[in-house]
Parts: C-alpha cells; structure tokens; sequence
C-alpha cells in the first residue's frame, strides 16, 4: 500500500498531505519526504521544518523526526516569488527628512511598502523608483532602500537608505535591535497592568497562513518582546504606547489580541468586533460609526530613532497621529464624556 497524498493550494501557499502507510520503517522525515515529493531537495525541506511549516499527526515537529507506520504529515510550502519589475509611479511621499544617506518618511495607511503578490504596483518601493535613482538593494532582496517595513493598514514614520553604506548600517541597527520604535495604538478595554510587558513567540499561525499567532512556551515563532504604557483611559477603549525590542511581522497586533485587547478596527485580528461596552444600540451604533471612519487598524508608528551610518549623529523624529486616528479619539472622549451613568 502506497502512501495517500493530498494538495491543496491557496494564493499564498500550498500544503500537501501525507497518509504514511502501514509498513513504514522508521526514518527521518526530511529523508522520506525527499523521496516522495519530487523535485523537492533536502535542504529545503529542512528550512521549512525550521520554519515551524512541518507538522506530524497535528504537532509540529523537526525535520529530524522518525516517521513511522499510520503518521499523517502535513508541510507547507510557500509559493515561489515571483519576478517583478518594479515600474517607477509618480506616488506623493511625505518627506521629514532627507540628506545624501537617508530619507526618513511618514507613511500613509493604506500605501503597501513593497511589490508583492497582488501589489505590483502602487507602492512604496514604486514611488522610491520615481523619486530616487540608483537606491541600493540588500543582497537577495529587490526591494531598493528599504530596510524594515510598516503594514498597510499601519501609518508613521519609516527610514530609507540612499546610499550602500546606509543600507549596511541601518540594516545592522534594526538586525542588533539598536535603532528605537514607538507606536501609539487604541486597544480595546484597558489593559492591567497599565503599564508593563507583553513577550510571546510570533509565528505564522498553524490555522491561518495570513495573520500570526503567539506560541508562549516557545515551541515554535521567534522570540517577541512589546513594552506598552497606557496614555490615556477612554472607557471601553485605551491608547497605549509600544515599544518595540523586536521587530516581528503583526507583532504588535498579535501580543494584544493575546492578551484580549485587539486594536480597535483590526479586522484581520477581531477588532472590528465589540469586544467591550453595553449591550446598547446606540453604543453599537456608536462603534459602527467609528468604524466607517477608521477602516484599518488603529496603529501608527510615532516616534524613530536611529544612529546616522556616516555622521554617526543620534537620530530622532516625531509624528502627529493621522487625522482618522484622532477623530476616532476626539469621537471616543466626547461619548465617554456625555454618556449616561
């Protein structure tokens, strides 16, 4: 009996099934699945069961697993990227700073930071190409000038490099965690304590490809580390600050919807809910309305800092929070103000 193999496929990935058969002697399941899915080396099966994409009988496991009779293994394999020639788009950039080496902006919601499976165009990377010649590129990654990345959804300050030693350097900084990130975000409910620390693996989620997860006891993910502090109490909602001192993909959404405090909008992590607040319909109204006006998660990348890479100069900039934001927190004060008790 040979073993059953399923595939699925999606936009984003593809998985296959393995139904191991009942006469299998022990062996490792890097091994055995290079004998069974063509094409497919070793070495790359490796990466993907270090990247938490390989999972027997429902547990993920290491690629130095011993298969046995009746296991079910299912690996997850990422589409290849794509070629994509990035085409220079006349896109508006909001400039704070700008010298030979760096280029520091303040992003809007909504600009995607880099071409991507359905983003080829219209994004940060595209608008770079129009403004700026010759941006150097880290090795590998063809994404000119970019050194770290904001979220669509997600608005603030962001850092280019100009030049091939800035890339270097700034590059060097994010990776030894150096350089200094703050977002302000509106979170539901109020989060005890009001000021404290938030640390949970962040990893792909084993469900949900296309949003993250939280692994505490470190089985899976990379180590993640969020610092907040409560700014300002709003009754079923709060504004915190965040300190990064990792610089993980969703980290900041994922922490707070661990710890039962989604942002208030995120759609992908259930802030778009009413997670706190009466039964009320003109409360739910109320929420609704806030919704229509902040259609994107309520987070925004403040404050940066960073060491010059030629002038060795400390580097730091503030930014206004975004008009949507700051309607959301004027509307959300004047009902927490005139509510009745």
């Amino acid at each position: 009996m040979e073993e059953e193999i399923e595939s699925v496929e999606n936009e984003l990935f593809e998985y296959k099934t393995i139904l191991v058969d009942q006469g299998q002697q022990p062996l490792r399941v890097d091994k055995f699945l290079m004998d069974r899915l063509h094409q497919m080396s070793r070495n790359k099966i490796q990466r993907i069961a270090k990247g938490g994409g390989l999972k027997v009988n429902n547990l993920v496991v290491k690629s130095n697993y011993k298969v046995k009779a009746l296991d079910s293994i299912v690996i997850f394999l990422p589409h290849e990227k794509e070629e994509i020639t990035i085409t220079p788009e006349d896109i508006p950039l909001d400039i704070v700073f700008e010298d030979d080496d760096v280029l520091v902006i303040n992003k809007p919601a909504g600009l995607v930071v880099h071409p991507g499976y359905g983003n080829q165009t219209g994004t940060l990377v595209n608008a770079l190409a129009f403004h700026f010649e010759n941006l150097p590129v880290r090795s590998e990654i063809d994404r000119p000038g970019i050194v770290h990345r904001l979220d669509k959804g997600t608005s603030g300050l962001m850092v280019i490099a100009k030049s091939d030693i800035a890339m270097t350097h700034l590059a060097k900084q994010f990776f030894d965690r150096t350089s200094e990130r703050r977002y302000w975000a509106l979170i539901w409910g109020e989060v005890d304590p009001l000021e404290g620390e938030i640390e949970g693996n962040v990893g792909r989620s084993l469900k949900d490809r296309k949003v993250m997860s939280i692994f505490p006891d470190g089985e899976y993910g990379k180590t993640a580390l969020t610092r907040y502090k409560t700014i300002e109490k709003l009754g079923y909602v709060s504004l915190v600050e965040c300190k990064l001192e990792t610089g993980r993909t969703h980290q900041i959404r994922a922490h707070f919807k661990w710890i039962g405090h989604p942002l208030f909008g995120d759609v992908e992590y259930g802030g778009n809910r009413i997670m706190k607040g009466t039964t009320f319909n003109k409360f739910k109204q109320f929420v609704q309305n806030n919704l229509k006006v902040l259609t994107r998660q309520a987070l925004h990348a403040k404050t940066l800092g960073f060491t010059h890479p030629v002038s060795g100069k400390w580097m730091h900039f503030d930014s206004e929070l975004p008009d949507d934001m700051n309607q959301i927190l004027l509307r959300w004060r004047d009902y927490i103000k005139n509510r009745p008790e």
